[in-house]
């Protein structure tokens, strides 16, 4: 008789080939590799941080409205431009007793869920031109819901893009 057999009349098998072993096995391992996943996707992508001063930030709410309550008065519009090769051109619209255009305004691209993604472009006036502004993008925007906010230091202009854009987009004072 066979070591190998039992009383029973069965073969006893090595535990690594029994099925209930690596059932057994396979939820913790599963757990941890779901760990070390789930923490690679944490060092890889960049949330953005949460505001150290939100008090300090709260307060400044007021000076932002007071742009856009700015802008109301001046009865601004922009239309805005994107080319495919990242080429951007802003036409900006006032009031005839509006102040003159300044020679560069401000144009801060959000993306809505990342903001590793955002652009800040300085838009230079075009000269001979009846507020044609010119810039370009430092890299092409990614297919999504941007958000668009044209300002300068006394007023701005916003407004919620969808990329990849196949119009003009009409920016006007968020309300």
């Amino acid at each position: 008789m066979s070591a190998a057999l039992t009383g029973s009349g069965h073969t006893r098998r090595p535990w690594y080939r029994e099925p209930y072993v690596w059932l057994l096995i396979a939820f913790p391992a599963l757990a941890v590799l779901s760990g070390f996943a789930t923490l690679v996707i944490a060092v890889v992508s960049d949330d953005g941080l949460v505001v150290d001063d939100y008090y300090k930030r709260g307060k400044q709410i007021n000076r932002v409205l007071r742009r856009d309550q700015a802008a109301a008065a001046l009865q601004l519009g922009a239309d805005l431009e994107i080319e495919p090769t990242g080429r951007v051109r802003v036409v900006l619209r006032a009031a005839e007793n509006a102040t003159p255009f300044p020679p560069r305004i401000e144009l801060h691209l959000a993306y809505a869920t990342r903001a590793g993604l955002d652009q800040n472009l300085v838009l230079e006036y075009a000269a001979g031109t009846s507020g044609d502004y010119r810039g370009q993008l430092q890299r092409p925007l990614i297919t999504g819901r941007w958000y668009a906010q044209l300002q300068t230091a006394t007023w701005r202009l916003v407004a919620v893009l969808q990329s990849p854009l196949t119009s003009t987009y009409r920016l006007g004072v968020k309300r």
